[in-house]
């Protein structure tokens, strides 16, 4: 999708540095995921505490060395 927006150049070229970010357009799609991650994340930790999986760590880790 094509979109003009209007970001002060400072702001970009100094995003682009610290990122690493080899054009503007990745640097876009970056941000976007990241602030996609941090909300999934931050709507994930309402939950702690709240959902019981009643999982045996033990039997779990005795199960996962048998399978390598």
């Amino acid at each position: 999708m094509r979109t003009t927006i209007d970001i002060p150049e400072k702001l970009m070229r100094e995003a682009m540095r610290v990122t690493k970010a080899p054009t503007k357009t990745e640097l876009i799609k970056n941000a976007l995921y990241n602030i996609i991650q941090k909300n999934k994340i931050k709507a994930l930790k309402k939950f702690k505490g709240k959902v019981n999986l009643n999982i045996d760590l033990d039997i779990l880790r005795e199960r996962n060395e048998h399978i390598s």
